[in-house]
């Protein structure tokens, strides 16, 4: 097996990134198995997204300047990019070829469509035993609900994280605009594979991995616990913290704020007490402890709106919480935290080459490491097929010719915008 790199050697940590060395073949799509290979490419792996003729579905998304959606350079930049139709057999041959000098696959179609095509983890660890083969589904490759269809807002609904949200706002039911099932996914995808190559570097064996989204929203709900409780409760305790009861207060300039912590929680009430300097509420019967100030919610969170209106300004009001022990935060629009002096030192947000001279604006990743060169998003957004000629010359030795012939059958495709 040819691999990039022999991950036994001594990196160098003033060229290498932490994944450098790591081919990983990314054959996903939209978005939950995106950000885990943009995860991975970030660390520094060799990403080559193998995309379908017809595209990631995200390519069409807006907004768009010259063919790169800025949603598809978000989970894309730094990427590779090639484009085969699988459903041929010289597709499906050079996929397997592929594989072979590869250390990671991703892939988060149905369940059974890779068996199908002759490309399923069987198959390529066969061929391959080292390579780490990952798979992103609905339900898991197992089991009674396995070809269900399930996307995010599917699987949100089914493991109870839209129902909670509902709970949270008087019972209206809503999809929020967040794809949280797919990018938890991803990043619960992203731990094994780095697990699977821990392990391999022990044993020299990669291994197959299923993960589904439906198992990761139970997983990453820090309140399951308490749906799945059928015990006694004790009323003088904030059952599982409650953070959807957190109350957002509007200040005198008009800034909006939460603050962290359950006004009505033993300890917590103290310090709205004492930041609020209205000790009086000590002594109010209907605040006298947790269960009646639960009873009296409303009244309660009334006072705190009361106060919170006769704070002028953002400082004194993040000054006042925070002298008492309670942080606080601004309610803020997407984006406008990427514009504040702490982005800006941090280097929170980076602009990648949109390809017609431009720009994009795309969060950085969040990692820092002490030893090596700092991690960022590197690299631009790839057109489809763009890297067809450079990946399989140089990993499979294919010719001009035989790139030609593939590309008049059909096996090969592209789609990169003509110098105007």
């Amino acid at each position: 097996m040819t691999t990039t790199s022999d991950l036994s050697n001594e990196p160098d940590p003033a060229t290498e990134r932490p994944l450098s060395g790591v081919r990983v073949l990314d054959l996903s799509r939209v978005l939950s198995g995106p950000h885990c290979t943009r995860m991975l490419c970030d660390l520094g792996a060799e990403v080559i997204k193998v995309e379908p003729p017809d595209g990631d579905l995200t390519r069409f998304a807006t907004p768009r300047r010259n063919g790169v959606a800025s949603y598809f350079a978000q989970q894309n930049t730094g990427k590779s990019n090639i484009s085969i139709d699988l459903g041929t057999p010289g597709g499906a041959q050079i996929l397997r070829d592929l594989a072979a000098t590869a250390d990671v696959l991703v892939e988060n179609y149905r369940p059974g469509v890779m068996d199908k095509l002759g490309l399923g983890a069987d198959a390529l660890r066969a061929a391959n035993p080292r390579l780490v083969y990952a798979s992103l589904s609905g339900y898991g490759q197992t089991g009674p609900w396995v070809h269900r269809r399930a996307y995010a807002p599917v699987v949100e609904a089914e493991s109870g994280i839209i129902a909670s949200q509902g709970n949270a706002r008087g019972g209206v039911l809503a999809k929020d605009p967040h794809s949280h099932a797919d990018v938890y996914t991803g990043m619960e995808l992203a731990t094994a594979i780095l697990a699977a190559l821990y392990r391999r570097e022990r044993t020299g064996a990669g291994q197959t991995l299923d993960v589904s989204m439906a198992e990761t929203m139970m997983y990453v709900n820090e309140h399951m616990h308490d749906a799945l409780w059928d015990g006694d409760d004790d009323p003088q305790w904030i059952r599982s913290f409650r953070p959807g009861d957190y109350l957002v207060v509007q200040i005198a300039s008009g800034e909006q704020y939460i603050v962290a912590g359950h006004p009505a929680e033993r300890g917590t009430f103290e310090l709205f007490v004492a930041a609020m300097d209205r000790t009086d509420l000590l002594d109010d019967e209907r605040f006298g402890d947790v269960a009646s100030r639960v009873a009296n919610y409303d009244a309660l969170c009334d006072v705190f709106r009361a106060f919170a209106a006769s704070v002028p300004d953002p400082d004194t009001f993040e000054h006042t919480f925070a002298e008492h022990g309670l942080a606080t935060g601004r309610v803020r629009q997407p984006g406008e935290l990427a514009d504040t002096d702490w982005a800006s030192e941090r280097r929170a947000i980076v602009e990648v080459d949109d390809r017609s001279g431009g720009t994009i604006r795309l969060p950085n990743v969040p990692w820092r490491f002490s030893d090596g060169p700092g991690v960022a998003v590197s690299g631009v957004p790839k057109f489809r097929g763009e890297d067809n000629r450079k990946v399989l010359g140089e990993l499979l030795g294919f010719d001009d010719d035989r790139l030609d012939a593939l590309e008049a059958d059909g096996v090969l495709s592209s789609r990169v915008p003509k110098p105007s």
